[in-house]
């Protein structure tokens, strides 16, 4: 019986180290690429090279003295900024369709809700091409936004569900039963309720728009989103450019997660 229970505890010890052990190794593959980028992108080189030669800031210069890149970044940002808005307007509606529909339509929601997930992105955009070049929305920075909004939805609507099924409707059956209507009753109790869902799902709808280059390469046109830009960049002009955008997106994520975080404790506070 002892040597049974030593045993186990042996086999538990070694199943923790082997668990703790596979994590790191994961964690540094996921991280290294990150962090090699970083001095490729002070690089005082003409090339992309590791470990640099010398180091310099001509490359973040370079970005910044070129119109081709602020005016990508620019429609990036204005494209993901709209994307997430309809997203999140949008999901929040099929969100509450789900979790609060007749049971027959809740499924069939949350299916056409995650359809564009399971979709691949170059079909997708080849069908996305063939409607938006009949609406004359081809070339057109909105266009670009409405495309990514839908590839944004389903991340949108999986967090929100998971959130207004988590939350007490009771809450906002009382306020109703004091006369306030449906839909002051949402406005003004169940989105305060789950604003750290929406801000959660905000972000990653902005991300994944910020970062989308099939789409962007089928409807841009002439111009171009920041993702189309590296692209084109890295296959006709290969310079360490590229790795000072990608530090400045990096950056930016962070900053964004940071202000997320800081809206978020800010919600719990107000709330408690």
């Amino acid at each position: 019986m002892l040597e049974r229970r030593s045993r186990t505890r042996f086999l538990r010890r070694i199943g923790n180290v082997a668990h703790h052990i596979f994590s790191w190794v994961t964690f540094l593959f996921l991280l290294t690429p990150l962090l090699i980028v970083i001095p490729i992108s002070f690089s005082g080189g003409s090339y992309l090279s590791f470990p640099p030669e010398s180091y310099s800031t001509r490359w973040y210069e370079t970005y910044f003295a070129q119109d081709s890149w602020i005016d990508a970044t620019i429609l990036s940002l204005q494209v993901g900024v709209v994307a997430t808005v309809i997203s999140v307007a949008v999901g929040f509606l099929f969100a509450l369709g789900i979790t609060r529909g007749l049971r027959k339509w809740g499924p069939a929601l949350e299916k056409v809700a995650l359809a564009p997930m399971i979709v691949p992105s170059i079909v997708y955009s080849v069908s996305m091409y063939s409607l938006f070049s009949r609406l004359g929305l081809v070339g057109n920075w909105f266009g670009i936004a409405l495309a990514h909004a839908i590839l944004c939805l389903p991340f949108v609507v999986i967090v929100l569900t998971a959130s207004l099924r988590e939350y007490d409707i009771d809450q906002e059956t009382a306020a109703m039963g004091l006369g306030a209507s449906r839909l002051t009753a949402i406005r003004r109790i169940t989105i305060p309720q789950i604003r750290p869902s929406l801000l959660s799902a905000a972000f990653l709808a902005f991300i994944t728009s910020f970062d989308e280059l099939v789409v962007a390469m089928f409807l841009s046109g002439t111009f171009g989103t920041l993702p189309k830009k590296m692209f084109d960049n890295i296959r006709l002009q290969i310079d360490p450019t590229i790795a000072a955008v990608s530090v400045m997106e990096i950056l930016m994520v962070i900053l964004v997660m940071a202000v997320l975080m800081r809206l978020n404790r800010a919600n719990v506070g107000r709330l408690s």
